[in-house]
């Protein structure tokens, strides 16, 4: 082990409908940038598959995580792909709060890479959630992560994050779900934990080298993977109720999800709770965001489906990439009548109101992308955060512990950026034109092209060092990423 040197979130719950709605990204300059990697008209679902769970037991889960190279099916094809423990996503860790979490980490990708629990209010510091820890190829790294006895319940997940790499990494097969989970669990038919990701793979099944434009716009998969499998199918039952834990793992695209033929209410989104859980018609995931949702299957086959986000034109022409219409990420039929279930009151703890706090400092952070593509091919410009691209050795944001600050993150850019903080969560203030009632937290914020979000983030432990990025992971490889040191 080496250490390197160094969306608009909006709830609306009149007449039994809610909405979680977040803008979408862009287009560059006219051009059609995903045009030849949209996804794949949906084949025949094979049976729906889900990842394993490796489950803490008597306060404590140890878990052995291998990446490596692995031949796996998709799409009727051999894809290489890059993998934990040879699947794509890699097992479902599951622990409740107090627990602790120790991963024996052994790289075999024949490459540098490490581990992120994303969303995890742990220690940045160490072998904890450490993003400048380098595991070299061959090498066994043992990382160990203590959740709080009050850490937020809710869907998490873990990938790659060694900076220049992360892109690639995910894309090419590495992430995986992690869920704090209640003590007492809610009383649902059945759990599900739904990992949605994308991928292009070339005609030998290895994974598509993307170009300069595509990592400019960030790169988005020709084919849309739900647990690895294109559009599976899933057996349910009539009336049944059910938790589907939601994870966007893709690289750089936004989803649009409905669940045409079923009901649906929210229960959180990243490590934020809502209470009461709302009703929902369609909820948008920008990269990294999660979702727990409580569905109810009808008497007909339900889908996940996706609807593409429109891409606005850079210099706004209004040109699209091919859109989608409830394409089709998985089916859920129902075969028989399910139990009934007696759900009750569902406990939620949405988290500390910061709006009325005292406020130590006030910050900004500038995304800006480059103006375009140059001469010979490559990028007019830098991806930077205040002005500067990301430096290992450079630290760019030093808070106190104990203190609540308030960020504005301002968008420079045409395209909408996700904004991700690592280690403490970030209560949502406003986010473009909406402004957020009650109390929104999110890893993941979306900030809208040419405009804003506001939030307010409470250092309130864990001293270190972590990071803060565009989890459009191209752009963060490229340089949209800053340091924060807490003491």
């Amino acid at each position: 082990m080496a250490a390197l040197s160094r969306r608009t979130v909006l709830i609306s719950a009149g007449a039994g409908v809610g909405v979680v709605a977040l803008a979408g990204g862009g287009m560059w300059a006219g051009q059609q940038i995903f045009g030849s990697l949209t996804p794949e008209p949906a084949p025949s679902g094979a049976p729906g598959l889900e990842p394993s769970v490796l489950r803490s037991s008597g306060g404590a889960l140890t878990v052995d995580l291998t990446a490596e190279h692995t031949h796996s099916p998709v799409a009727g094809r051999t894809a290489h792909m890059k993998t934990y423990n040879g699947t794509t996503p890699g097992p479902t860790l599951v622990a409740q709060p107090g627990d602790v979490i120790t991963v024996n980490f052994t790289n075999k990708l024949g490459e540098p890479t490490n581990l992120h629990t994303h969303g995890l209010h742990v220690s940045p510091a160490g072998n904890s959630d450490n993003v400048f820890i380098e595991v070299q190829d061959g090498e066994t790294v043992q990382y160990r992560y203590v959740l709080g006895a009050d850490h937020p319940t809710g869907v998490y997940w873990y990938h790659p994050h060694h900076h220049g790499m992360a892109a690639d990494q995910v894309f090419g097969g590495l992430y995986g779900a992690l869920i704090v989970e209640e003590p007492t669990p809610l009383a649902v038919n059945s759990e599900r934990v739904l990992v949605i990701s994308d991928i292009t793979l070339q005609s030998n099944g290895s994974v598509a080298a993307m170009t300069d434009m595509n990592k400019l716009m960030g790169r988005e998969g020709a084919l849309m993977l739900l647990n690895g499998q294109v559009s599976p199918i899933y057996e349910s039952a009539s009336g049944a109720i059910e938790r589907w834990r939601i994870v966007n793992a893709c690289t750089s695209r936004y989803l649009s999800l409905s669940i045409p033929g079923g009901s649906a209410k929210i229960l959180g989104m990243d490590s934020g709770q809502f209470s009461p859980p709302a009703p929902l018609s369609s909820l948008t995931l920008a990269p990294g965001n999660r979702a727990d949702l409580l569905v109810t299957i009808g008497t007909t086959p339900a889908t996940l489906a996706y609807t593409t986000v429109p891409h606005r034109d850079m210099k706004g022409m209004g040109a699209t990439a091919t859109n989608y219409t409830d394409y089709p990420l998985a089916t859920f039929t129902p075969h028989g009548t399910a139990a009934p279930v007696a759900l009750g009151a569902i406990a939620r703890h949405p988290g500390p109101n910061l709006r009325n706090v005292t406020v130590s400092a006030k910050r900004s952070f500038k995304l800006a992308m480059p103006a375009g593509m140059g001469g010979m091919g490559g990028l007019n410009g830098q991806f930077t955060i205040n002005g500067v691209p990301f430096e290992m050795n450079t630290v760019n944001t030093t808070v106190s512990l104990g203190t609540v600050e308030e960020w504005t993150i301002m968008n420079t850019t045409t395209m909408d950026h996700p904004f991700h903080l690592h280690v403490w969560p970030m209560q949502v203030l406003t986010s473009g034109t909406t402004s957020f009632e009650g109390v929104h937290y999110r890893d993941v914020v979306n900030v809208p092209a040419n405009s804003q979000a506001i939030v307010r983030v409470h250092f309130n432990e864990f001293p270190g060092q972590a990071v803060y990025h565009c989890h459009i992971l191209d752009h963060e490889d490229l340089g949209m990423m800053g340091i924060i040191e807490a003491k």
